[in-house]
């Protein structure tokens, strides 16, 4: 009888273990896992140091409210100034003194990587991906400070491509790698934090060209508090209400 569990438990532990070895399996074991699950919104300060030349040149708060799948608000210091920019349907909208100021083009990747992918379908999402100009025939297992990751994109020793770096137990993104406008976009996002069934990084490092630009800190990280909808309207800019913040 001993030996039978035994077999019996060696079998459950090797016979049926999930494997992932390319893309589009993980991203697959990532839906499946979250998707349905995720918390909805996502609201937070932030610490934003702004350097140059390996120098902290400027130290600002922002106010940042995320509605999945797709809409991004971020308030620059002080709300009241209504200084903000708006993400929604591939755009950016720049506001100055509760005025629009700008309107650029914007996939807002980052708000589908960081948690939008889960309030999609499985067929969208690949082919968001693919629109991102991530290669999913391209993958390979790696370790990413002493903790093994799958990356996405980018085959052993491949640092010139587009490629994302997910940790293997819990599905966190911990680094990207992106080129775009003839730039090399790079960024760590570490110190994540459990939200509900979901995952967020609390701190952030960016770079461009390999020079550090940007890091961030989170605080007052709140998930699942619905934010009034017309702050994510771009047509009819309103200040952050007072209780947003």
């Amino acid at each position: 009888m001993k030996i039978v569990i035994g077999i019996a438990a060696v079998f459950a532990l090797t016979g049926f273990e999930t494997r992932t070895d390319n893309s589009r399996d993980l991203l697959k074991q990532m839906h499946d896992r979250y998707a349905g699950k995720w918390y909805k919104t996502f609201s937070f300060s932030q610490t934003t140091g702004m350097y140059k030349n390996d120098t902290l040149r400027k130290t600002e708060t922002w106010y940042e409210h995320v509605r999945f799948p797709a809409d991004f608000r971020i308030d620059f210091g002080n709300p009241d100034s209504g200084n903000a920019v708006i993400f929604k349907n591939d755009s950016a909208y720049f506001f100055k003194n509760t005025k629009h100021a700008d309107t650029r083009a914007n996939k807002n990747d980052l708000t589908f990587l960081l948690g939008g992918l889960y309030f999609y379908s499985f067929d969208d999402v690949i082919d968001k991906f693919k629109s991102l100009g991530y290669d999913l025939d391209k993958f390979h297992a790696d370790n990413w400070k002493g903790q093994p990751v799958y990356v996405i994109g980018a085959g052993k020793g491949e640092e010139s491509i587009n490629q994302l770096w997910i940790d293997k137990e819990n599905f966190n993104l911990v680094r990207m790698i992106k080129f775009e406008d003839g730039q090399k976009e790079e960024a760590f996002f570490e110190d994540h934090v459990k939200l509900d069934n979901g995952y967020s990084e609390s701190a952030v490092r960016f770079y461009i060209n390999n020079e550090l630009v940007q890091v961030e800190k989170y605080h007052e990280m709140k998930v699942n508090v619905k934010p009034e909808e017309s702050i994510f309207d771009p047509v009819n800019f309103i200040k952050l209400p007072r209780a947003s913040y």
